[in-house]
């Protein structure tokens, strides 16, 4: 391929070469396991607590808040189910939203079928919950609100200082997905009043299959994993130390420069924005127009089906996303689309653009001339489309 533009950044980020040379010495030469009592297992030790120490500064933290664990999802699961059994005599209802991602929902899923009770908040069109909503869902018996930071299809960006607040005065746990967040904007979880938070290494420039669950101290929650004393047996398994070294990399390449970095991403990003709903005829921008992750364009073009779009951009060199990319492949359209009020047949119009720091604004319009392109022969094929123009010039 001659050329290739990567805007799926929400599915995965390029490894830095800062953090694959900061991985290698325990690839290769520092090896040990960092459990063990032998001075070479402390050089592993001591790498781990440096990146523990490094996440937490990122967050405000207590450097004993940070778990590693294998990535979001999994901190999503400990959230949610280690709630609902440790607070299981108090009450065992949640709430989350409609547009979570699917470690979250799922998750609850498996729970209402232990009993518990979830309450699933509303998105207005533009994803945003309602504050008022959240606060008349909270019971006697809420014993977690879950709420994603930021979301991973259209970009949105939840109010999290008002539903930490709103959680405090309730007494209830507060839980956020930030996976798509963490490493691209500040987060102060005290600051925030967050209790617990799921992150993804991967996500920003770090290696796969590493993530880390906060889990503020007065959260108590029970050991996720059993069978060491791993994470202060808490999660028991022997560390990935060159993932969480990675990672600690990761986090501090990612706090360098991150306003002008996301101001550089946001321009490009509204570049696009502006050129696609200028210039393509019956395009929708998804999520809200502000309050929306820096690289993040998300969009419906009716008469168009996502999967045709991206075949499309992929042969052009471009790879994008029709939504979250844990569930391509799948025939239904976007739950995230969905619950924001679209109808099915636009749903499935969808492109997700997610753009990094490596993108320029020469391939930005490169990608929309060819989505002009695309957009037009696609429609040029469609009856559907060819009796809408013709019942429109009536």
């Amino acid at each position: 391929m001659e050329k290739l533009i990567y805007l799926d950044n929400a599915a995965t980020t390029a490894l830095k070469p800062q953090v694959l040379e900061a991985m290698k010495p325990y690839l290769l030469e520092n090896y040990s396991n960092p459990n063990s009592v032998y001075t070479f297992a402390q050089q592993s030790k001591n790498a781990i607590e440096e990146a523990r120490k490094v996440i937490a500064g990122a967050l405000g933290a207590k450097e004993n808040e940070i778990y590693f664990t294998a990535g979001g999802s999994e901190s999503d699961n400990w959230a949610l189910k280690g709630c609902a059994e440790k607070l299981a005599e108090k009450g065992k209802h949640i709430i989350t939203t409609k547009i979570e991602h699917h470690a979250v929902l799922h998750t609850c899923e498996y729970l209402e079928k232990q009993g518990c009770e979830v309450t699933y908040l509303d998105v207005d069109e533009d994803g945003l919950i309602s504050l008022e909503a959240l606060e008349q869902a909270i019971r006697p018996d809420t014993v977690l609100i879950s709420i994603m930071f930021a979301n991973n299809e259209i970009g949105t960006v939840e109010p999290i200082r008002e539903i930490g607040k709103i959680a405090k005065k309730h007494g209830v746990l507060f839980h956020t997905d930030a996976v798509q967040a963490f490493g691209h904007m500040p987060i102060d979880v005290n600051e925030m009043q967050i209790d617990m938070l799921s992150a993804s290494a991967h996500k920003f420039h770090g290696p796969k299959g590493v993530g880390f669950f906060y889990m503020r101290n007065g959260a108590k929650l029970n050991a996720f994993i059993h069978g060491g004393a791993q994470e202060r047996a808490k999660r028991a398994g022997t560390s990935n130390v060159p993932g969480i070294v990675g990672m600690g990399k990761a986090v501090e390449l990612a706090l360098d420069g991150m306003k002008e970095r996301a101001d550089k991403i946001a321009a490009i990003r509204d570049h696009m924005i502006e050129r696609v709903l200028k210039e393509i005829p019956y395009a929708r921008l998804n999520g809200h127009r502000t309050l929306r992750l820096s690289n993040n364009a998300n969009f419906c073009f009716r008469f168009i089906e996502g999967e045709s779009l991206l075949i499309m951009l992929d042969q052009k060199g471009i790879c994008a996303s029709s939504g979250s990319a844990c569930t391509s492949g799948s025939l239904d359209p976007s739950h995230v689309l969905l619950a924001i009020g679209l109808p099915h047949e636009i749903a499935h119009g969808s492109l997700r653009l997610t753009l990094s720091e490596e993108n320029t604004l020469e391939e930005a319009d490169y990608v929309v001339d060819s989505l002009k392109a695309i957009v037009e022969r696609l429609r040029g094929m469609s009856p559907l489309y060819e009796d809408f123009v013709k019942n429109n010039q009536k």
